[in-house]
């Protein structure tokens, strides 16, 4: 039976209190310091969760075992066990880190549960805005793909207590992955290898890798234009991963890709009936397009980017992720400036590793694809990309940090304002300056895309 906490009002020094008998959190009564003003209302601050690993450090991989209380308003949200791990790439350099982490049962087996009121699963992150000293440029970018009809992952601010210290301000939120809530598509099992059976749901992933193979990945046969240094694009096998996926299974999605790429690169690419439409979700490139360019994204499309192919379906892109160093706040490649193309970073960054497809540029010679952007855009201005609604996204964000404490607690834990961090372009000495460059950015690039859309 799980036990749970009781009696946490939040002051400066925090006594906690534990239930010996029934607890299986074991957190004996040690002291958690908490730097958040002790004269915040319980009902204001952001949910609490506290992860308790009893004294053993959280390694890359794999995951450890490990115990989970959620708080919301005071009341208990959610308790149990879980096995979690430290999660990202180059995130991994900052000393706040980032968690991924399974919802376990007894017998150590993930079994789906509902946090903070979102849809069951198992899989979840712990988001850590550090370099990104907004705090909100994932949610910011995530909020607004969903209001235009794009999934991307659910979120919620949090605050996290591990093994009893206050540890900082975190985005509790879904992991991608093939589900019925999150990436819904068909599961593909090991003996469907013919037929309409194996045209899906494969997710494949254009990222980092430790290292590519033949088995979790394959090369695009095209080299990304504007490199010099012999770049290949790489396509990783996410679902079904390196271990699922069955040969026919493989040849069929590395087939279709070849097909697609070779098509779009054709004399007759722009043919309706047999051009690149015949392969790909036009619209959900479109929508793709315009989110990276909306944030000048400079892992756009060539890093921590999302293709899926479900059973009889186009080829679609998305869902969107990873944008810390978006929206001004990357000083290489042209990731700072609020007047350049995001999809044009090979020319900035010839001798980048990692290249962006030559897909984008030949898109913008269709001009059909070009009058849908210009018709998407352009809808999307007057609706969801209007100014006043993406700086009211803004200030309700900062309003929740500052009425929750959290924003006052995160920057004393982890004092980065006025310093940089990589990759900063900009560097305040508060959090205002952080929210004013960011608002000052967005407005500039509004209008940058405005003229430069609509003149293509």
């Amino acid at each position: 039976m799980m036990g749970y906490f009781q009696n946490l009002n939040f002051k400066t020094t925090i006594l906690l209190v534990f239930l010996p008998i029934i607890s299986c959190l074991k957190l004996e009564q040690d002291e958690i310091t908490i730097p958040i003003d002790q004269k915040i209302p319980v009902e204001d601050k952001l949910p609490q969760v506290y992860i308790e690993t009893n004294g053993i450090a959280i390694p890359d991989e794999p995951k450890i075992k490990a115990e989970i209380l959620i708080e919301n308003k005071g009341e208990k949200n959610y308790e149990g066990l879980i096995g979690i791990e430290i999660r990202g790439q180059s995130s991994q350099m900052f000393p706040k880190k980032q968690y991924g982490f399974e919802t376990r049962n007894s017998n150590d087996e993930g079994i789906d549960v509902s946090l903070l009121e979102f849809p069951e699963e198992e899989d979840w992150i712990l988001h850590a805005p550090y370099s990104d000293k907004s705090l909100i440029r994932n949610a910011l970018i995530y909020d607004l793909s969903r209001d235009i009809g794009r999934y991307a992952s659910r979120l919620v601010f949090v605050e996290l207590i591990l093994n009893n210290s206050y540890d900082g301000l975190y985005i509790l939120m879904e992991k991608l992955k093939r589900d019925s809530s999150r990436i819904d598509i068909n599961k593909l099992k090991t003996d469907e290898n013919e037929g309409e059976d194996l045209t899906g749901g494969y997710i494949i992933k254009i990222d980092k890798e430790n290292s590519y193979n033949n088995l979790n990945s394959f090369s695009s046969s095209i080299a990304p234009l504007h490199s010099t240094s012999n770049q290949q694009i790489r396509f990783i096998f996410d679902t079904p991963n390196e271990d699922e996926i069955t040969l026919q299974q493989r040849e069929y999605i590395k087939s279709y890709f070849e097909s697609f790429e070779n098509t779009l690169l054709s004399e007759n690419f722009t043919d309706s009936e047999n051009g690149y439409l015949k392969y790909i979700d036009v619209e959900s490139f479109i929508d793709f397009f315009i989110l990276n360019e909306l944030s000048n994204n400079v892992d756009g499309y060539r890093l921590s980017t999302w293709l899926v192919k479900d059973k009889n379906k186009l080829l679609t892109i998305g869902p969107i992720w990873d944008f810390n160093l978006a929206f001004g706040n990357a000083n290489y490649c042209g990731g700072g400036e609020f007047d350049v193309w995001a999809y044009k970073f090979n020319e900035r960054c010839p001798d980048d590793f990692w290249q962006i497809p030559f897909w984008w540029e030949r898109f913008m010679e269709d001009t059909y694809f070009r009058n849908l952007l210009k018709e998407r855009w352009n809808e999307l201005r007057i609706s969801q990309f209007n100014k006043s609604n993406i700086l009211l996204k803004i200030d309700n964000y900062t309003s929740l940090f500052e009425s929750s404490g959290s924003l006052d607690a995160n920057f004393k834990r982890w004092p980065v304002l006025g310093e940089y961090v990589w990759p900063n372009k900009f560097v305040g000495n508060t959090y205002s300056q952080e929210i004013d460059y960011l608002k000052e950015w967005i407005s500039n690039r509004l209008l940058w895309l405005d003229n430069e859309i609509n003149k293509l």
